[in-house]
């Protein structure tokens, strides 16, 4: 039996999506918005000078593939294993490099072409039903009118659901194709029936890799883990610390309600014995107690039955 490797891991991904333009082409028409007549008919990789520059250590768990269509197009997919706060300003960084570096000194600004930027997010980062997010530059009072040139897709790869009915049939087997292929599992016969997902899934192939490639895609997998572990921990600990805290400040909080309960008891009782030599308004301003306090405490003790 084949067994297949995670397409989400930067070695994969990279294998499939960046030296097979057919597929990538395949890959993005599926998924971005882009209108009837402005399909990806033809795409080439844009050389490495071109990619946009990340420093170093921001560079774990992101892979980039970028290339240019028919149009001028700019076009750039990011796979994030788990999510971080900061991914949608690395999107916004990354993109907008792109944009600028279309035009060389002294060109015009006629010539920049729109940037789409694919974010596909191995992570729940929203709190809602919502897994599809499409961003681009909009008037806040007129939303129909758009400024062209940047847009951007965010996908939360684990709330994808392929029943769901909004999504298209080849958009939603891509999807699959990342969210359900690893391992020894045999692939759902709906994505074998798509051909450039079956050509994705050869490439895959665990067998496909020679033993360097398949000691850095464990290497990768082990350092995506060790990161998620240590983000587990540190909010762990500070669950741990938050709850001590919490301890701490509920037994000082008791203390003080519980010396505040003493000296309110203690003021009620001095009262009671003042009731029959002094006015409400006197024992108030003596106690401290409210005079409403006094009032209600006298209509308590008048109301007793004898003997109490």
């Amino acid at each position: 039996m084949a067994r297949y490797l995670d397409p989400k891991n930067d070695l994969v991904f990279k294998k499939i999506f960046g030296g097979h333009p057919l597929l990538l082409m395949d890959f993005l028409n599926a998924l971005l918005p882009l209108p009837d007549d402005g399909m990806i008919v033809s795409l080439s990789y844009l050389p490495p000078e071109q990619i946009p520059v990340l420093p170093p250590e921001n560079r774990r768990g992101i892979v980039d593939v970028k290339c240019t269509d028919q149009r001028g197009r700019v076009f750039i997919v990011e796979m994030q294993m788990y999510w971080t706060p900061s991914f949608f300003n690395r999107m916004l960084f990354n993109a907008s490099q792109a944009f600028v570096m279309q035009l060389d000194p002294g060109e015009e600004y006629k010539l920049l072409q729109p940037v789409y930027a694919l974010g596909i997010i191995n992570a729940v980062f929203e709190q809602s039903e919502d897994w599809y997010h499409h961003y681009k530059i909009v008037n806040i009072e007129k939303t129909r009118r758009t400024i062209e040139g940047l847009q951007f897709v965010f996908i939360e790869l684990p709330k994808f659901k392929a029943e769901t009915t909004t999504a298209k049939k080849v958009r939603a087997l891509w999807l699959r194709f990342l969210n359900e292929v690893k391992g020894e599992l045999e692939p759902p016969a709906e994505l074998l029936g798509h051909p450039p997902i079956q050509e994705a899934l050869t490439i895959s192939k665990e067998a496909a890799f020679s033993r360097a490639e398949l000691a850095a895609y464990q290497s990768v997998m082990m350092a995506i883990s060790n990161e998620k572990s240590i983000v587990t921990d540190s909010i762990e600990l500070g669950i741990e610390k938050g709850i001590e805290i919490g301890r701490e400040k509920g037994i000082e909080i008791g203390l003080q309600t519980g010396r505040k309960e003493g000296r309110q008891d203690e003021k009620l009782a001095i009262a009671k014995k003042l009731l029959a030599v002094m006015d409400n308004a006197t024992i108030a301003n003596l106690t401290g107690l409210l005079p409403e306090t006094v009032k209600k405490l006298r209509g308590d003790v008048v109301s007793q039955p004898d003997g109490h």
